[in-house]
C-alpha cells in the first residue's frame, strides 16, 4: 500500500510540475542549414517547417538575408525538414535523425516548381559533424536498449567510445557498489572525478567528489553522448568529458515493455576464491547467489500532438554471498576461551565459527543483501520543446 501511495505521488508531482511550467531544461538538438536556388544563390524568406515524426509537432522559421535557417531545442528523434519558397518547387527532406546534442546541417537547392510538383529527398546524417570541434561519439537508444549489460549499469556504455577504459576496481570513485555498478569512468586519459555527467541538461555530479550520485535505469535512458575533448565553453565546468544522457519520452501512440532479468548459483560458476573443497577435503559449499532486475515501462499522449509521458520502474532484488576466510581460533584457544573465567570472553569465543581449513582458518560466506526501487517520469509539452518535467525517486 505504502509503494503504490508512493507511485500516486510521484505522478502527480510529475504532472504538477509540468502545468505549472516549472520545468527543467532538456539535452536538445539543433538543424541548421541554407537554402539556395538553382544558380547556388541564397534565397531569403524561405518557409521551413521541421516535423517530429513520432509527435507530428511542427516548428516553423524563415531563412535570413544569406539563406540561412537554424532550428534549435529540439527533442532528439526522427524529422521531415520541408522548405518552400514563392515561384520554387517544395521540397521535402525525410528520415532525418537528431541524437542527443548533435547540430545537423541539411541544405536545399530549390527548382523552378513545375505545376505544384514535390521533391522528396532522404536525409542523411554526415560521417564527421562539421559544425563543431567536439571529439566524442553518440549511444544510439537501439544500443543502449539492446546491447546486454551485465548488471544494466549504463555507465558501462562508456567503455564503446574510443579512448576509455574499464576502470580499476580500487579507484577512487570507480569501485563497484553492490548491485550498483561503478560510480565513474575513465575516459581520455582523464581521472574518473573530472567528467562532467548530465541528464536533460540538469547536472548529476555530487559537487563534493565529482561522482555520478545515481544511476538512471536503462529502462528510462534514450542515447547519451561522450564528448572526450574540444568541446565548447558552455559545457564546461570540469576537465574531463562530458556526458549527456537524454531520457525517453512518449509519442503518439502507447507503447510499453515488461522485463525480468535472473541470475543465480545455479547458472553461475564458482568465485575464484570459493574453492569446491577445504584443504581437509571437506565440501566447501557455494557461495549463495540470486539476483532479479525487473520492471516496466509506458509512454503516450497525453494530448495528441502536444504533450506526452513516458512512466518506468525498474526493482532489484540481490542475495550474494560474499566469500570468507578469515583467521579464527584454533580448537586449543576456543577449548581454553570456553573455559575462561571471564564471561564477556565466553560469550564471544561462542559467536567464533570454528576452523574448517587448516588450523585457525574459516571458509565460508556471508549473504549481504540488495533491495533498489527507482521509478521516473517523464512529462513534456512540446507546445514548448525547450520545456520537460522529469522527477526520480
Amino acid at each position: 500500500m505504502e509503494r503504490f501511495s508512493n507511485i500516486l505521488r510521484f505522478i502527480a508531482l510529475g504532472f504538477a510540475l509540468l502545468t505549472a511550467g516549472s520545468l527543467f531544461g532538456q539535452t536538445l538538438a539543433t538543424v541548421q542549414g541554407q537554402v539556395t536556388d538553382p544558380s547556388g544563390a541564397a534565397i531569403p524568406g524561405a518557409t521551413v517547417t521541421v516535423t517530429n515524426t513520432a509527435t507530428s509537432v511542427t516548428q516553423t522559421t524563415r531563412t535570413d538575408s544569406a539563406g540561412n535557417y537554424q532550428v534549435p531545442a529540439l527533442p532528439i528523434g526522427n524529422y521531415d525538414v520541408s522548405v518552400q519558397a514563392s515561384g520554387l518547387e517544395r521540397q521535402v527532406a525525410k528520415g532525418l535523425v537528431l541524437q542527443v546534442g548533435s547540430t545537423a546541417v541539411q541544405n536545399f537547392q530549390l527548382k523552378v516548381a513545375q505545376a505544384n510538383e514535390v521533391i522528396t529527398v532522404s536525409a542523411e546524417a554526415p560521417i564527421i559533424e562539421t559544425t563543431t570541434q567536439t571529439v566524442g561519439q553518440v549511444i544510439s537508444q537501439k544500443t543502449v536498449q539492446e546491447i546486454p549489460l551485465n548488471g544494466r549499469h549504463f555507465l558501462d556504455l562508456g567503455l564503446l567510445v574510443p579512448g576509455s577504459v574499464v576502470p580499476p576496481a580500487n579507484g577512487f570513485l570507480t569501485a563497484p557498489l553492490r548491485g550498483q555498478g561503478s560510480f565513474g569512468l575513465n575516459t581520455a586519459g582523464n581521472r574518473e572525478d573530472e567528467n562532467n555527467i548530465m541528464v536533460n541538461g540538469i547536472n548529476l555530479n555530487d559537487m563534493a567528489n565529482g561522482q555520478l550520485t545515481f544511476q538512471p535505469s536503462i529502462n528510462t535512458v534514450s542515447e547519451f553522448k561522450i564528448d572526450n575533448s574540444s568541446y565548447s565553453a558552455d559545457e564546461g565546468r570540469n576537465a574531463g568529458a562530458i556526458v549527456q544522457i537524454a531520457t525517453r519520452s512518449g509519442t503518439n501512440a502507447f507503447h510499453g515493455e515488461g522485463f525480468d532479468f535472473v541470475r543465480n548459483d545455479y547458472f553461475d560458476g564458482r568465485n575464484f576464491f570459493n574453492k569446491r573443497f577445504t584443504s581437509s577435503g571437506a565440501p566447501n559449499p557455494m557461495s549463495p547467489f540470486k539476483r532479479n532486475n525487473f520492471g516496466g515501462n509506458i509512454g503516450g499522449p497525453i494530448l495528441k500532438n502536444k504533450t506526452f509521458f513516458f512512466f518506468s520502474y525498474e526493482g532489484l532484488r540481490q542475495r550474494q554471498g560474499i566469500s570468507l576466510s578469515p583467521t579464527v581460533l584454533t580448537a586449543a584457544q576456543a577449548t581454553a576461551a570456553a573455559a575462561s573465567t571471564d564471561a564477556t570472553t565466553r560469550k564471544i569465543a561462542a559467536l567464533i565459527p570454528a576452523a574448517n581449513s587448516g588450523t585457525n582458518t574459516f571458509l565460508g560466506s556471508a549473504v549481504a543483501p540488495v533491495n533498489i526501487d527507482q521509478e521516473t517520469l517523464d512529462a513534456i509539452d512540446l507546445a514548448r520543446p525547450d520545456k520537460v518535467g522529469q522527477e526520480a525517486l
